[in-house]
């Protein structure tokens, strides 16, 4: 695996990549100290598949400088110069946690670049509970007023893991680091970013079955918001989508069930 750095959209942008083969980005979530470490250990088996894999920081995220506009919007629009920036005319996306949606976006908006979309853990694809109760927070609204305490860097990372056994130190350090200074200031600015006016005349997860590029969803069996009933609602409407539950997996099932995840996304993407 190799850290590198290119000029995307006038911002300094920081990425990891490994093999050869089909472009992938792999786009993090947007919770405080998320960057693309959340897939340093997927890289190299993911290469293995034959396929080009890169994880990129997003704007804002990681070592990858703050940008003026901290909108969802804007990082979802960020990620097509960034495939400029590394002369990608084609790649397939896999989108974790609220960039999960992203990655749907983008397959809709901008359907001759992108080849196929891999889902993992986002919520807001989701149909909702009978009922129609909001379970948990919002993707991306997880951390405090303050820089938080190594504690409470930790304790964000047992409540998105299944196995806290894979909180290692250095994995402890890198998350807590990626929380603090800028990237706690850019967390701050998103959080003054209004929320999208109004509701969609179609919600998303109800025009899934109609997007324009091979889909695979993969959620947590244990992951919060009742994840696992709900992808059971969408699959029961949608009997024809790629979905499946990874059992013993929580939020960050992309390392409670490596192996599951591994397996399912180098098939899917080389298939």
């Amino acid at each position: 695996m190799t850290e590198k750095f290119v000029q995307a959209d006038g911002l300094k942008t920081r990425y990891l990549e490994e093999g050869r083969g089909p472009a992938v980005l792999l786009l993090h979530g947007a919770s405080l100290g998320s960057s693309a470490d959340v897939f340093e250990r997927n890289l190299g088996p993911l290469a293995g598949y034959g396929l080009r894999v890169i994880a990129f920081d997003q704007p804002g995220f990681g070592g990858t400088d703050n940008p003026k506009d901290y909108s969802p919007a804007y990082r979802r629009r960020f990620t097509i110069p960034f495939m400029d920036a590394l002369g990608l005319d084609k790649a397939s996306l896999m989108g974790h946690s609220a960039a999960g949606a992203m990655a749907v976006g983008l397959a809709f908006d901008q359907t001759p670049r992108i080849a196929k979309v891999v889902v993992l853990g986002t919520g807001s694809l989701l149909p909702p509970l009978p009922g129609g109760a909001k379970a948990g927070a919002g993707e991306g609204e997880e951390g405090g007023a303050a820089e938080p305490t190594l504690a409470e860097s930790r304790g964000l990372l047992e409540h998105n893991l299944f196995n806290h056994s894979l909180i290692t130190p250095e994995v402890l350090e890198k998350r807590h680091r990626m929380s603090l200074g800028k990237n706690f200031q850019a967390f701050i600015e998103r959080g003054k970013v209004p929320r999208g006016g109004g509701k969609e005349a179609v919600p998303i997860w109800e025009r899934l079955h109609q997007l324009p590029v091979p889909l695979l969803m993969m959620y947590g069996k244990q992951d919060r918001g009742s994840a696992a009933q709900r992808a059971a609602l969408l699959k029961e409407r949608y009997p024809s989508l790629n979905l499946h539950l990874l059992d013993g997996a929580k939020h960050l099932a992309q390392w409670d069930a490596q192996a599951e995840f591994e397996r399912l996304t180098g098939k899917f993407l080389t298939s």
